[in-house]
Order: structure tokens, then sequence, then C-alpha cells
């Protein structure tokens, strides 16, 4: 389905990529003014008053108290842990809107249907009906609206991060559900492209599934536990994984920023490879240019790659270099306070 967006003047890519200058746009979307389409994105929803109790039981955030209004944001995660699905919930007091990443929305709709047993429940995949548009200024009007909970440590959850001046404690982003056949009615509003989210996104560290995610992820590796994960809730699915990573272990590979060296104008693109020196350590997740930083990515590393170390790129057009900004720390995890124990046969030396 074409977006209404896709037909504005200077529009490229459908959903729009830019409109002609992206950089300008980002500004504008920076500072409130912008709306993006983001109508290829998907939307389920769950009726029935078993609902918050039914999906606090499966997803990782606690939910069976969400007040009508109120976002949050879940994730699915698998037996060992891994995340299958990212959810951005919100409820409206009748009906739980779960605010999905393009094409994830049937997939996570047929794994709950699986799921109902008896209970009160009813799930739907309403992509086709509603279209999601986003904003960091004044949420737009539509029929429901998420606020994204990433500028703070929500309640149960736990930031790896260590810096005193976290960049997402800036993000103002929202997404509100848009009737398709009504899209008309930002025809006066200025418009950014998708890029322009993605820059400012990456400069905010915030994390996204369509994005960042690979088979084996898993929460703790993206610092996701700020936004989408109650330590303190009942059990669910994946639920010991991500206790004895966060209690007791550390997660095998980490989030960072990378500050890329734009001097060469070689484009960096996700799925780069990360090199420190000889050796390939990560892989890029998404790559921009933001308005004020430059070209900016995320990549995903190995846990014990060292922060100091200067690393590589290695982009389609040549190699890049580039420094790291540290988002998840090499001894994220270990949280609990376990007593160390002697070893067997230790000799003790007291004096």
């Amino acid at each position: 389905m074409t977006s209404f967006f896709s037909v504005r003047e200077g529009a490229v890519g459908d959903p729009p990529q830019h409109y002609g200058s992206p950089l300008a746009e980002q500004r504008e979307l920076a500072a409130g003014r912008a709306v993006v389409d983001l109508s290829d994105r998907d939307a389920v929803t769950v009726t029935g008053p078993d609902r918050l109790s039914w999906l606090d039981s499966l997803l990782s955030q606690h939910l069976a108290r969400l007040n009508p209004g109120e976002s949050a944001e879940a994730l699915l995660l698998d037996p060992s842990g891994r995340i299958e699905y990212a959810a951005r919930v919100v409820d409206d007091g009748e009906t739980a809107w779960l605010l999905m990443d393009a094409g994830t929305g049937a997939g996570l709709a047929a794994f709950l249907e699986r799921m109902r047993f008896m209970l009160r429940v009813e799930v739907a995949d309403r992509s086709a009906e509603f279209a999601t548009v986003g904003t960091l200024g004044k949420p737009v009007g539509g029929v429901v609206t998420w606020r994204d909970p990433w500028r703070e440590v929500v309640a149960g959850g736990h930031q790896y991060a260590t810096v005193s001046d976290h960049p997402g404690a800036a993000w103002t982003y929202s997404e509100t559900l848009v009737p398709r056949d009504a899209l008309d009615a930002f025809a006066d509003r200025p418009a950014a492209g998708i890029l322009a989210l993605e820059a400012l996104r990456i400069a905010a560290w915030r994390p996204r599934a369509a994005t960042e995610l690979d088979g084996t992820a898993i929460p703790h590796e993206f610092d996701w536990m700020r936004s989408a994960v109650h330590l303190a809730k009942g059990c669910y699915r994946g639920q010991e994984t991500v206790a004895k990573v966060h209690n007791l272990g550390h997660p095998p590979r980490r989030l960072v920023m990378l500050h890329l060296d734009g001097s060469d104008n070689v484009a960096v693109a996700a799925g780069d490879e990360v090199h420190a020196g000889e050796k390939v350590v990560g892989r890029v997740t998404a790559a921009a240019t933001h308005y004020e930083l430059g070209p900016i990515a995320l990549a995903v590393v190995r846990r014990a790659t060292d922060p100091a170390e200067p690393l590589t790129v290695a982009a389609a057009d040549g190699m890049v270099a580039a420094t790291q900004e540290i988002i998840v720390p090499t001894d994220a995890g270990a949280e609990a306070d376990v007593p160390r124990l002697p070893r067997l046969g230790a000799v003790r030396r007291d004096g």
C-alpha cells in the first residue's frame, strides 16, 4: 500500500527515507515540529478482560497493572532468553495495542493466538487498518499514542550505562496510530524521513528490534533492561536466563556507539564488520550522519573488546576509523552480591 507521505514533494522511498534535505529534516524533527511516516510498521491488538494479566505472563515487562493511556515496552523471549519480538505497548482501557516493527506483527499475533488456551482474550493483526506516525514533539492526534519510556529507567528495570547524563534523557519520542485513510490530515505538517529519525535514535543509544537484533540477542547486550525488562515481576519465558546473566554472569556482547571518521566520505552501513586490529570483533547495526555529531553508528561488539582500543569498520568502499562511546560497559552483569568461597585446599593466612 502506497503511503500518503510518499507522494509529497521530494519524497524518496515508501515510506520516505528523506525529502531531499536529511540534515534539515533532523533539525525539524529534533525541535518537535516534524512528523515521520512509519506506515510500514505493524499493529496488533489484544482485547478481553484477561488481556493485561495474560500479556504479563508471556512478556518481559510488568503489564498486569498498566493504566489506561500508560505506555510500556516489552520483549518476547525464547526459552533461552533470546529476543524474538519487541512490542511497544499501550492500553486504552479496553484494548491493549502492540506497536511492532515492519514485518513482525503477524508473527507475534500468531504466537499469541497459540497461547490463548481458555483465557478471555482475542488477538488481531490490525496492520492493514492503521498506520504509525512518529514525532519528538507533541503527539499527533490519532487512535492511540505510545510514549517511549526510554527517557529514564522504568520501575523494575536496570541501567548498565554509567554516564551521568544519559543521551536518552532528551529522547521525547512518541508513536501514534492513525487510520490509514486519515493520513491526509498531515498534509500541512512538516515531514522528516526515516533517515532523520534513525540519526536521532542512534545518538540517543536507543535499541530497536529491526536493526539491532539477530538470532542470539539477549536484552542485557543493548541496555534494554532500562525500559523493557522488569526484574522483579512473575515468571515469563526466558526469565531464568535474564536473571542468571544479570546476577551472576556477563552478556557475551555489548552495544556501543561509534564516532566515525568522515574525512574520506566512505559510507558505513548495517552489517559492516567492526575490527580491532586484524580481528573481527563485531558488526554495525545502524549508521547515519547526525546534524551535530557527524557520522555515527551503533554496533554490537564482543564484551571483552578494549573500550580504549581504536576500531575500524570494513565498509564497502574502504576501512573507516572509529572510536567507541561506551553504552554497555565490559563489566555489565554480575549484580548479585555473592560471597566468594575459599578454594578447596586453600590455606588461610590470618596472621
